[in-house]
């Protein structure tokens, strides 16, 4: 019965593409400064960094995040490894380790049988397992529709943490991880076809290029995930002063990711990405389809990095600020 069920047929947005919109979030959180505790706080609401980062000493800074989401395939246990990854990489994501996690997990239990929920678990699990993260426990709520993911706890050098406001003028941007899996997920969704790429893509930590970046000393950049590269690109943008210029024909792309947008398969929150970068974002004679695929709703995505790292792909570099937070070239 369990490999009868279509898992994103339960869900509204799949996986990051189900994140409330930039521009409405962005209104929404205005004023809301964070509480005032006893730690230092070094990285807070000011940027819409990846974590929460408090100083515990001199050498140590402890990151926390929260990450969930709809299911963004069909497969319980590959979404629960994709929830998972995507949580973790927002601790690699400020240069972190991830120390231990706990399980998000809402369920509609008259609706959906619980071995599926044990399998998205059993995904979380593996993924954890894999990232050397303890998965102790969790809660769950028993709600309408599906959604999982994880709350981390992980460790940062104060000195090597990666933000999106220490942009220089000049440094190279590089890009960890091809994009194209919105699109691939919205197909899947419309027609069950299985991106193998895809998949592989999203399960993949940010564990190699986190600490690969780290030893190049790079000290600003972000994941690329539901706001598309565009969005978070105009983040550490505005975040640093900076302008972020983008080379085209230069950002790598799964396979099949093109073909998908000239099938139409492009998601609500793809399209919500687009216009809520348009303002501030010269796009010169980047025809639509590239547009669609820049702004692309990642899930678990990579990282966007200034400076150059093994395995990843140079993309551009970060320029004085011009009249645009973003150029297209």
């Amino acid at each position: 019965m369990t490999e009868r069920i279509r898992l994103t047929e339960y869900a509204r947005g799949g996986g990051c593409a189900c994140k409330i919109p930039p521009g409405e979030l962005e209104a929404m959180v205005a004023g809301l400064g964070p509480a005032t505790g006893t730690a230092e706080l070094l990285v807070g609401l000011d940027h819409g960094d990846d974590a929460a980062v408090v100083r515990l000493d001199e050498r140590t800074g402890l990151v926390t995040t929260a990450d969930f989401f709809t299911p963004v395939v069909d497969d319980a246990y590959d979404w629960g490894r994709i929830a998972a990854a995507n949580a973790l990489s927002d601790v690699y994501a400020m240069g972190g380790t991830p120390l231990v996690a706990i399980n998000l997990l809402c369920w509609p239990r008259d609706t959906l049988p619980l071995e599926l929920a044990r399998e998205v678990l059993r995904g979380g699990q593996d993924v954890a397992r894999e990232a050397g993260c303890h998965l102790a426990g969790g809660h769950s709520v028993d709600d309408d529709g599906p959604k999982y993911g994880l709350a981390v706890t992980g460790l940062v050098h104060p000195e090597e943490l990666i933000t999106l406001d220490a942009g220089r003028a000049g440094l190279p941007l590089s890009l960890t991880k091809p994009l194209g899996v919105g699109v691939l997920n919205t197909r899947h969704k419309a027609t069950g076809e299985v991106s193998a790429e895809a998949v592989a893509s999203m399960t993949t930590l940010n564990r190699d290029a986190a600490r690969a970046a780290v030893a190049a000393g790079i000290r600003c950049g972000t994941d690329v995930t539901g706001f598309g590269l565009l969005g978070h690109a105009s983040k550490l943008a505005r975040a640093s002063g900076l302008t972020v210029a983008i080379d085209a024909a230069r950002v790598p792309y799964l396979p099949g990711a093109r073909q998908a947008v000239r099938d139409g398969h492009v998601s609500g929150g793809t399209r919500r990405n687009l216009d809520w970068v348009g303002p501030w974002t010269g796009f010169g004679s980047t025809g639509e389809a590239d547009r669609l695929l820049l702004a692309d709703a990642q899930t678990s995505g990579g990282l966007l990095l200034a400076g150059e790292v093994p395995g990843g792909t140079v993309i551009g570099e970060l320029l004085p600020r011009g009249e645009s937070m973003v150029v297209i070239r």
